[in-house]
């Protein structure tokens, strides 16, 4: 399963993702059975170096345990100093907008969106 992970704050963006990056990296399990690379959403410019990374990209293998994935995205949420608006969307564009400010509700939305019953994930708000 593949899943773009996108913030609300362009300006913050980059760093932001950047501490999500290091933070899923710094789990063991996501090392083995996730893919993870920052990228940009827009194509560079010609003969500009590239733009700014405005998204990370996962690839989950099938062995990962996805409640952990959405424990470890809402733990990482509860650390901002500010509580960031987190979007996820799965490569069937089926997503799902993280505002809660509970960690376990935050958990709750990222755990439906990555559950493989089809249910009713897209465009929920939690």
């Amino acid at each position: 399963m593949e899943i773009v992970i996108r913030l609300d704050e362009p300006e913050r963006a980059e760093e932001e993702l950047r501490s999500l990056y290091t933070w899923l990296l710094s789990e063991p399990e996501f090392r083995r059975h996730v893919r993870l690379s920052l990228a940009s959403s827009r194509a560079p410019e010609p003969g500009a170096q590239g733009d700014m990374i405005d998204v990370l990209s996962l690839v989950l293998g099938t062995s990962l345990n996805t409640g952990a994935l959405a424990l470890s995205i809402a733990t990482w949420r509860s650390t901002r100093p500010r509580q960031i608006t987190v979007t996820l969307e799965r490569s069937d564009g089926r997503s799902v907008t993280v505002t809660a400010t509970s960690p376990q509700e935050a958990q709750r939305a990222v755990e439906s969106l990555l559950d493989n019953d089809p249910g009713d994930a897209s465009g929920a708000t939690s």
